[in-house]
């Protein structure tokens, strides 16, 4: 029994020797290359870089033409949004409660604002400042919006002007420079008021602040001659077109050593000092006037009015809205009416 599992043991050895020899006979003979044979350089094939794509003229107009549209569209919706929505057949304002509140008490945001006559919102700011217990000597303001447009793509330049008040109520009288080299001139100007006069010898002592005032006139001869001057006065440099260049000494110098100064500031608002609290209503209502009719002059009648909105407060109140046809020139309201009636 032992003698047989022997050999069939040393068969199946046998068959798998023979047959590693058979693999052993058939793998290919693989001889070690050796280091000094050349070999051939390694070549290393990348894609190319994709050249971006020329843009067409085409495509350059269009991108054009919709910047163009888009920049329409926002003008027209800016538009739209200042369009005031007609409420006069309404029974109620649109997106509010009512016209007027009935009760004392109530949210203003729910009612229109509502625009009193000038000589109510003066008393209504006389009675604010009782109620508050406030000081009675505080400024008076008044905040115009004004409409700079004339024709198309045309608009009135923010300007700078100086009235005169019928009822001043600063206490201290500006300090004058004058500029002349004539000395009739240089006389006159010193009778009526000026506090310095000279000519070109005056330039150097204000460009090293020696000399300061709060206004500088001059005649037309001179104001070449005072071109350093422009950067360093800025709005002060003597102009034809503010009333500070000219020839009749005595009107320009009553007018800017009592006259008030007021600017249009972001190209369409005047925001300016009118009186104080504790003067009477009537010279609180004459010095409105005054800076109003001065006002509307700046712009044609036949480009529609200048002043949309006005805006009356103290100090420490709130702003009331006022009635600007009130304080408006009358004479030009006739001439029109009489102008049409004729026709």
């Amino acid at each position: 029994m032992c003698a047989n599992m022997a050999a069939s043991w040393r068969s199946v050895l046998r068959a798998a020797g023979c047959q590693r020899q058979l693999l052993l006979s058939s793998a290919p003979c693989v001889s070690s290359a050796s280091h000094n044979a050349p070999r051939p350089p390694l070549i290393r094939n990348y894609a190319a870089a994709a050249k971006p794509a020329k843009k067409t003229q085409k495509h350059e107009k269009n991108t054009v033409k919709d910047t163009k549209d888009e920049e329409e569209k926002k003008k027209k919706q800016k538009q739209k949004q200042k369009e005031r929505i007609d409420d006069t057949g309404r029974h109620k304002p649109y997106g509010l409660t009512a016209w007027v509140p009935i009760d004392d008490v109530y949210m203003v945001r729910y009612y229109p604002k509502q625009v009193y006559d000038s000589d109510v919102a003066v008393d209504m700011l006389k009675s604010f400042q009782k109620l508050d217990f406030t000081p009675e000597q505080q400024p008076v303001y008044i905040g115009l919006q004004l409409n700079m447009q004339l024709e198309k793509k045309k608009k009135i330049n923010p300007f700078v002007s100086t009235v005169y008040l019928p009822h001043p109520f600063k206490k201290e009288i500006n300090k004058i420079v004058f500029f002349t080299e004539n000395p009739e001139q240089a006389r006159q100007a010193t009778e009526c008021g000026a506090a310095i006069v000279g000519g070109v010898e005056l330039v150097e002592k204000i460009l090293e602040d020696e000399i300061t005032a709060d206004v500088y006139l001059a005649v037309p001869d001179i104001v070449q001659k005072l071109v350093p001057l422009k950067n360093h006065l800025r709005k002060k440099f003597p102009k034809s077109s503010r009333g500070s260049v000219g020839v009749n000494i005595p009107k320009m110098l009553e007018l800017f050593k009592n006259g008030h100064e007021y600017m249009v500031e972001g190209d369409s608002y005047i925001s300016t000092q009118v009186a104080v609290l504790d003067m009477p209503k009537e010279h609180i209502l004459e010095n409105m006037r005054a800076i109003v009719q001065d006002v509307a002059s700046h712009k044609p009648a036949e480009f529609g009015p200048l002043i949309e909105r006005a805006i009356i407060s103290s100090k420490t109140s709130e702003g009331l809205r006022m009635k600007i046809d009130t304080i408006l020139p009358q004479e030009k309201k006739e001439e029109e009416e009489v102008e049409l009636s004729s026709s």
